[in-house]
């Protein structure tokens, strides 16, 4: 027979939970059981993979300590790992003894959630220990609570032993209708290698840096695309509709609601300067959509017509905004 203890707790020297523990061990070990231990808080790095160790297992224990609420992160991580990367097969054959001691208030709380939790995953929980604790050396010094320790570890003997069968619970049934888990179509096996990779610190370091490099990458790409498209945009429109006007200088800024930049626009008599970017000292500042502003340069409508239709806001020297439409003359399609 073998038995596997999870303790959950801190390890500490004055842990009521671990005297109990070691106690329920010697016990087992006079009735000649495999028994094996693991220290949740000395794995915490390889909790993801303690699933694992079920395989072998015809029984276990469940041992944690509650010190202000709840049966504690480790314990928690360990159960969660039982339901993400155990062999649910495996585990409806195991019987689960929960020991739960407390040294402030809980313990029947964390017992039952325990018991819950080994149901919730298909297991056969047995009726286990609790108590409040608040000195270990009472614990030592009362042989009525040895015996009862003694007890409760011979009860777990026999339950496992004789393969005593449990009533159906409501747990399982909850969990058969409602609590299913995703189906990410994986084996026991490639779930075990799959805990593996996760407790595996150079691995997800590894991972995390390729989705960082992925994300620049893409990031950079996009970033490309918003500029190219940014510095392409009407400007072609703008370049060939463009009539001089000798002497005339100004320079508009063309906030288009789509784009992250403004287009500018700089006429220096004959010269013209458009890109999309930032300046200063506009003489008119307009803001539109995109629509709008493809609109103009296909000629269906002006810049004076939109600002007037209230297509368009506009900010500035209105004479100025009225010199558009005879700097650039767009030909209808």
């Amino acid at each position: 027979m073998k038995i596997n203890i999870y303790y959950g707790g801190r390890g500490l020297m004055d842990d009521p939970t671990l005297y109990v523990v070691e106690r329920t061990a010697e016990v087992l070990n006079e009735l000649h059981v495999n028994v094996e231990t693991f220290r949740l808080h000395e794995l915490k790095n390889n909790i993801t993979t303690l699933p694992q160790t079920l395989k072998n297992a015809d029984g276990i224990i469940l041992a944690t300590t509650i010190e202000w609420y709840g049966i504690g992160g480790f314990m928690q991580q360990f159960l969660d790992s039982c339901w993400l990367y155990g062999d649910k097969e495996k585990i409806s054959e195991i019987y689960m003894c929960p020991i739960v001691m407390s040294t402030t208030y809980g313990e029947q709380e964390g017992k039952l959630n325990l018991a819950t939790a080994w149901e919730i995953l298909g297991g056969r929980p047995c009726s286990g220990l609790s108590g409040y604790i608040a000195d270990t050396g009472v614990l030592e010094d009362n042989e009525d609570y040895l015996r009862i320790i003694e007890k409760n570890a011979e009860n777990l003997y026999r339950t496992i032993n004789q393969k005593l069968p449990c009533l159906p619970a409501s747990n399982q049934a909850v969990k058969q209708k409602i609590s299913i888990p995703r189906n990410i179509d994986l084996t026991p096996q490639e779930s075990e290698q799959l805990s593996q990779y996760a407790s595996d610190d150079s691995y997800v370091q590894r991972q995390k840096e390729d989705i960082q490099e992925l994300t620049s990458l893409f990031r950079d790409l996009m970033g490309s695309s918003e500029k190219e498209d940014s510095t392409a945009e009407f400007i072609s429109e703008l370049k060939a509709s463009f009539r001089p006007q000798a002497g005339f200088a100004a320079k508009y800024k063309i906030v288009i609601d789509e784009k992250k930049k403004p287009l500018v626009i700089e006429v220096n008599a004959v010269q013209l300067n458009c890109f999309y970017g930032e300046g200063q000292n506009f003489d008119v500042e307009i803001q539109l959509s995109q629509d709008s502003m493809a609109e103009i340069v296909s000629g269906e409508t002006t810049f004076q017509r939109s600002f007037m239709a209230g297509d368009m806001k506009m900010k500035g020297d209105f004479k100025i905004l009225r010199a558009l439409d005879q700097i650039f003359i767009f030909a209808p399609i």
